[in-house]
């Protein structure tokens, strides 16, 4: 049998190299008529005899030691997997076998060849660095938290700045405060997991009706069970993945993010172009501490099946003693507003992060990433790229994460 790897034509592949540019166009392309029943089946076979094969190589650390790496292949193979449709499963599919530089309906490669074996391993652990390096990571280092804005210091501010401010940024403050303001209104006030009261509404009745202060739903607060307690409008994708550059066009690296995004549910992407990300279908209400877990990927949203509409199980992988208040799993329907006049978190958008959080976790990719982060804040990024920290520079995850500090060698 002949060694060498079967290639697809030149014009359909951009040969890899060691840099972010070298994947560019692999994901993102026109679209094309979903894949033949036979070609399906071809595909997938050849998908998982390499992902396994490679899988086996490299296991997940369970010890989750201080310098183990994530899983390359199971980050691929989750990624696949967790795709909503079978049209993003199509492009998934489409974007692997061009990076591996093979046909889609080609016989099994001869893996025991070992030309061909790192041929193809150097590909995959490229394609999933491509989509840590380009996605996860960023997405993880920019989540952690929505910004809770003044409007009447905000809005001001940015009045006074004026022409300064780039023109795809004006209003975001007010659109964010208006968000949090419907947000409240149609989760009755509540954090949407915990039930939490929230804190500044229960002082505003208590100040007004005393003792008689009452929830929406007309129960007297000082009978509730839960505690009160601050609570926040938390977006289910995040601001970070629309915000433009020094023009109106958005940065490569969020072009790409946008990409791999739509990998998950095809055209998932337009639900939150410009203002639209800051719709109530894009947000829900939760307490400081369950904002920062949602938005580091920690906890997820489960759609439930025979329960009523936006009914969920909210899961999480943290052990119990971190997990206490409120304890998960625990399933909740969410409030909906009489005649739907302010929407419910969409369904489409809440199993975005749903499967990032799967990923993340059975790759350990999460832990990965949260510990180049850990060692970005305690010791600097090296500038030349000399350690693991280094590709935060070549991301230039500043401008994702509101800066990384960078320490010169």
């Amino acid at each position: 049998m002949d060694a060498a790897i079967t290639r697809v034509d030149p014009s359909q592949a951009s040969p890899l190299h060691r840099h972010q540019s070298s994947l560019e166009g692999i994901i993102s392309f026109p679209s094309e008529t979903p894949l033949s029943a036979y070609q399906l089946a071809a595909a997938k076979r050849q998908f998982y005899h390499i992902v396994q094969h490679f899988a086996s190589q490299c296991p997940v650390d369970k010890g989750r030691s201080r310098g183990a790496q994530y899983s390359r292949p199971l980050l691929v193979r989750f990624t696949y997997e967790y795709s909503r449709s079978q049209e993003s499963q199509d492009v998934f599919l489409r974007g692997f076998f061009r990076s591996m530089k093979l046909l889609l309906d080609e016989p099994d490669v001869d893996l025991s060849d070992e030309q061909v074996e790192g041929d193809l391993r150097a590909a995959l652990f490229e394609f999933a660095d491509y989509l840590l390096d380009n996605f996860f990571l960023p997405l993880k280092a920019s989540t952690r938290k929505t910004p809770q804005p003044s409007p009447a210091y905000h809005s001001a501010i940015q009045r006074a700045q004026g022409a300064a401010l780039p023109q795809n940024l004006v209003g975001t403050p007010e659109r964010v405060s208006a968000l949090r303001g419907a947000c409240l209104v149609r989760d009755g006030h509540r954090c949407v997991v915990s039930r939490k009261f929230d804190l500044r509404e229960a002082l505003k009745r208590t100040e007004a009706h005393g003792d008689d202060a009452r929830d929406d739903d007309g129960a007297l607060l000082s009978e509730d069970i839960n505690p009160i307690d601050t609570l926040e409008v938390a977006h289910i994708l995040p601001h970070s993945l629309t915000k433009g550059g020094s023009g109106t066009q958005l940065e490569p690296s969020r072009e790409a993010a946008l990409a791999i995004l739509n990998m998950f549910d095809m055209g998932v992407a337009h639900l939150i172009e410009g203002a639209e990300i800051d719709r109530p279908r894009n947000a829900m209400t939760l307490t400081h501490f369950l904002h920062q877990l949602f938005g580091d990927f920690r906890i997820f949203f489960e759609p439930t099946i025979d329960q009523p509409p936006h009914t969920y199980t909210i899961g999480s992988f943290l052990p119990r003693h971190i997990m206490r208040d409120p304890s998960l799993p625990v399933t909740r329907t969410l409030h909906l507003v009489e005649n739907r006049t302010i929407d419910p978190p969409s369904p489409r958008l809440l199993a975005v992060p749903y499967a990032i959080a799967h990923i993340l976790h059975l790759s350990a990719a999460g832990e990965y990433i949260d510990r180049i982060l850990r060692d970005a804040e305690e010791y600097g990024v090296r500038a030349d790229g000399s350690t693991e920290l280094g590709r935060l520079v070549g991301l230039g995850l500043g401008q994702w994460a509101g800066g990384i500090p960078s320490r010169e060698i």
